[in-house]
C-alpha cells in the first residue's frame, strides 16, 4: 500500500490566552490517500480552519504546534522550519481559501496572480505560466479565458471569482488540495457547479482533497471519507455512507437532526438544536467535550473514550447504544 499523502497524529495547536493556553486543536488525527476526498466538518470555532492553515505552515508566531507523526506528501513535518514549507507550498500543496475577495489581490491583473506562483517556484516562463492558466480557467468553466487575464477581481462574479481561486490553486499541479469552506457565500446554484467541478477535477487529476465546512449537505455530494470535529477533536470518522446512515456519536446524530428532510420535515416545523455552548477551551478539559450537551451523558464521559480501531470510529463510551 503506498504512503498515504497526509498522516497526522496528535496534532495539537494552543495560543497564549493570558496566564494559561487555549488548546484550539487538541489531540487530532488525519490521513488522506491519493485520489480521496475526505471532508472535515462541525460547527464553527471547532478548529476546522486552525487544522488547514497548519497543513500549509501558516499559523501565527504565536501559535504553539505539536503533533506525534506529521508526514506530508512523503515528508517528515513535525520540525519543519519555514523554508520546509516553502518547498512544498505552491509545489505539492495547494489551498483554496474561504473569501476569494479576500485572497485576490484587488489592484493585480488576474493573470499575473495566477501565474507569479509557478514562474518563481516551477521554473516556467512566462509564455509557458500564461498557457497554462488560459487551460485552467477554460477548465473550471471561465470562457474566453485569453482575453480575460488582464482583467481585476472586480471584474468577476462571485462564482467566477470562485472558479479562479480553484484555477489558482491547481496552477502549481498538486498532489493534495485543501479547500477551506469554498462554497459558503455563493447560492446554492453556484455552489452546487462548484462542487461538481472539485468532484470532477479530483477524479481526473487524482487529487487528495481535504474539504473543510459546516455543510452536510455538501458532505454528502462528494466525500468519500468524514471526520466530524468538536472543540479541537475528532469525535467520529468513517466512511460517508456510513456516517450518513447510521450516527454513532451523540455530536454527529445531534448534526443530523437539525437537517431538513425534503417530504418529511413539515413546512414551518422547528428544526431540532443542540442546546448548550461550546466548553472553553482553556487550561486542561478532561474526558469528553460533548458531555455537558449530551442528553445521554454518563459518568463515565468525564473520562476520555478511546476510539476503537476499525473504519468507522467513535469517540463515545455509549457509541453502540447511542447509535439509532
Amino acid at each position: 500500500m503506498s504512503e498515504p499523502l497526509l498522516d497526522l497524529e496528535d496534532l495539537r495547536i494552543s495560543f497564549p490566552a493570558g496566564p494559561e493556553r487555549l488548546n484550539a486543536v487538541r489531540g487530532l488525527d488525519l490521513r488522506i490517500g491519493a485520489g480521496e476526498t475526505l471532508c472535515l466538518v462541525g460547527e464553527s470555532g471547532c478548529g476546522k480552519s486552525l487544522t488547514a492553515m497548519s497543513l500549509m505552515g501558516l499559523l501565527p508566531r504565536e501559535a504553539q504546534v505539536g503533533a506525534g507523526r506529521f508526514r506530508l506528501l512523503g515528508r517528515d513535518m513535525a520540525r519543519a522550519r519555514p523554508r520546509d514549507w516553502a518547498g512544498l507550498r505552491g509545489r505539492g500543496l495547494s489551498m483554496i481559501f474561504q473569501d476569494p475577495m479576500t485572497s485576490l489581490n484587488p489592484v493585480l491583473g488576474v493573470g499575473r496572480q495566477l501565474t507569479e506562483g509557478v514562474i518563481a517556484t516551477g521554473g516556467l516562463s512566462r509564455a509557458a505560466a500564461e498557457a497554462r492558466a488560459v487551460e485552467l480557467l477554460e477548465r473550471v468553466g471561465i470562457a474566453r479565458a485569453a482575453s480575460r487575464l488582464g482583467q481585476y477581481p472586480h471584474q468577476f462574479s462571485g462564482g467566477q471569482r470562485q472558479r479562479l481561486m480553484i484555477a489558482m490553486a491547481l496552477m502549481s499541479r498538486p498532489r493534495l488540495l485543501i479547500a477551506d469552506e469554498p462554497t459558503t457565500a455563493l447560492d446554492v446554484t453556484i455552489q452546487a457547479q462548484i462542487l461538481r467541478l472539485l468532484a470532477e477535477l479530483q477524479r481526473d487529476l487524482g487529487l487528495g482533497l481535504l474539504l473543510i465546512t459546516h455543510d452536510l449537505g455538501v458532505v454528502a455530494a462528494i466525500a468519500d471519507r468524514v471526520a466530524v470535529m468538536y472543540a479541537g477533536r475528532i469525535v467520529e470518522t468513517g466512511p460517508a455512507a456510513d456516517i450518513f446512515n447510521a450516527p454513532a456519536h451523540p455530536y454527529t446524530r445531534g448534526l443530523m437532526a437539525a437537517i431538513p428532510v425534503p417530504g418529511r420535515t413539515p413546512r414551518g416545523a422547528l428544526l431540532p438544536a443542540i442546546p448548550g455552548r461550546v466548553p472553553g477551551l482553556t487550561g486542561r478539559l478532561e474526558g469528553c467535550a460533548f458531555r455537558e450537551r449530551c442528553s445521554v451523558a454518563v459518568p463515565a464521559c468525564a473520562v476520555r473514550a478511546p476510539q476503537p480501531a476499525g473504519a468507522h470510529r467513535t469517540e463515545c463510551h455509549l457509541a453502540t447504544e447511542a447509535a439509532p
